[in-house]
């Protein structure tokens, strides 16, 4: 099965950029693979992606991103994709952040701009409170857990995967929470697939930031609620950004759920990461 998975996550690469790049990074906790496409020369935007989508869930964002960064686009390390664990795995937040520090250095890379969604999200958000100096610009999409708690609702339907996952049971569930939105054939593969079949490690998650922990970050940043989203009320998390971050930008897209991001609505996400 898992043949059938990277078959999957190759068909979406296929609709990336013809320039798109495989670069494997080593560090301490193995082999980062990162799909990296884009101006060469141009400023870096560094994708983390959400758990179990893999860095080729930016399809719909990356021909339009390219034109403007050189983008990198990582596999999460322990987590669903190409990254290959070592020997040492990622145990503590300490060491999460870490291993983003690493690749970063292997791939030269001083400064860059930060883009997660959902739980890419939350290591971006911990990662530019920590290491603020290596962040250009920090943007999150739906970011869960990181302003405010998750719907028990949200969770309760989640929870059949997080006891047994299973093909089926993520396509129901993603189903459930997009309304029936149509999404690409070939990245619900991945995520299902991967899902029921990819050997993944303990999920390592951030703690929520207490208030103080805002307290002088003057990084740039953007948030993206998900308007449609189950995850959590959109007009909520907007106004607790608002509490502890009073200058950043915020941006609620009224036709996007959780999952549907970041490729659904792609044109209007395009124009928030261009903006």
């Amino acid at each position: 099965m898992l043949d059938e998975f990277f078959s999957a996550y190759d068909r979406v690469l296929q609709k990336w950029p013809t320039d798109t790049q495989a670069i494997d990074v080593n560090t301490v906790h193995g082999t980062t693979r990162i799909n990296a496409c884009g101006l060469v020369d141009g400023p870096a935007l560094v994708l983390l992606p959400g758990a179990g989508a893999t860095s080729t869930v930016w399809f719909a964002n990356v021909e339009a991103l390219s034109q403007r960064y050189r983008v990198y686009a990582v596999d999460l390390m322990g987590d669903v994709g190409r990254s290959v664990p070592g020997q040492q795995s990622i145990d503590s937040v300490d060491e999460l952040l870490n291993w983003v520090t690493a690749v970063l250095d292997e791939l030269k890379l001083p400064t860059a701009a930060l883009c997660g969604h959902s739980y890419g999200a939350m290591i971006a958000l911990a990662y530019a409170l920590r290491n603020a100096t290596r962040v250009d610009a920090l943007t999150l999409l739906d970011p869960n857990a990181c302003f405010g708690s998750m719907s028990p609702r949200y969770l309760l339907h989640a929870l059949p995967i997080l006891l047994s996952p299973n093909e089926t049971r993520q396509r129901r569930f993603v189903g459930w929470e997009t309304d029936g939105l149509e999404l690409d054939s070939d990245w619900l593969d991945v995520l299902a697939l991967g899902a029921a079949h990819f050997p993944t490690a303990k999920t390592i998650v951030p703690k929520r930031p207490k208030p103080a922990a805002f307290e002088g970050f003057n990084v740039r940043t953007t948030v993206v609620l998900a308007g449609k989203g189950k995850v959590h009320n959109a007009s909520k998390i907007e106004a607790a950004v608002r509490a502890v971050l009073p200058d950043a930008r915020i941006a609620i897209l009224d036709g996007a759920t959780h999952h549907t991001l970041p490729m659904h609505p792609a044109a209007e996400m395009n124009e928030i990461l261009l903006s």
